[in-house]
């Protein structure tokens, strides 16, 4: 069977427009691209901002571009250590998820929602699914290797054409699974 990356993804925040301009206090606020990201367009922010629930607070990265919607994802330990829910969902799924205090340089913004640990997933073009016998949404099993090989069970496949193959799971994961660097589809 074939082999991809696995990637671990580290707490961040995905901005709307609107949230940036009040966070930075500056209308129409541009980000500025640190670090280019696995999947084509997405980069690691020089901005951070500070995420605050009822018990802490975190520092966190933000990602760009801006999105529709505002978006805090935590692993799960990272959520408790600051108090906020934070359900297992996909990537944009923040319907009646958890909520927090956004502080930036310039501004505060309340969340109502947007707070998640994200699903762990598979990024796929059309060709690279073809090649795995899978479809877009579908759940899968994962087997990694390295110091800790482990089965990832509950893996959601996402195929876009703008996407490049890549499994992400978030630091609570990656250090259950120490030194893991790749995985393969098992069934």
């Amino acid at each position: 069977m074939a082999k991809f990356v696995v990637e671990t993804s580290a707490r961040h925040l995905h901005l709307s427009q609107a949230d940036l301009d009040v966070l930075f206090g500056e209308v129409g606020y541009q980000l500025h691209p640190k670090k280019d990201l696995s999947q084509p367009g997405q980069y690691a922010c020089e901005e951070r901002v500070t995420v605050v629930g009822p018990k802490g607070e975190l520092k966190v990265t933000i990602l760009g571009p801006v999105r529709p919607e505002s978006q805090v994802e935590l692993s799960l330990t990272d959520a408790r250590a600051i108090g906020v829910v934070a359900p297992i969902r996909e990537s944009g799924d923040v319907k009646g998820s958890g909520a927090c205090k956004l502080v930036g340089p310039k501004g505060e913004v309340e969340l109502a929602c947007g707070v998640i640990a994200a699903k762990r997933h598979i990024h796929m073009t059309p060709a690279d699914a073809e090649v795995f016998g899978v479809s877009d949404k579908e759940i899968v099993k994962v087997r990694t290797n390295g110091q800790r090989p482990v089965i990832f069970d509950d893996v959601v496949v996402r195929v876009s054409p703008s996407y490049a193959l890549a499994m992400h799971i978030d630091t609570d994961e990656a250090n259950a699974a120490f030194g893991v660097t790749e995985g393969e589809i098992v069934k």
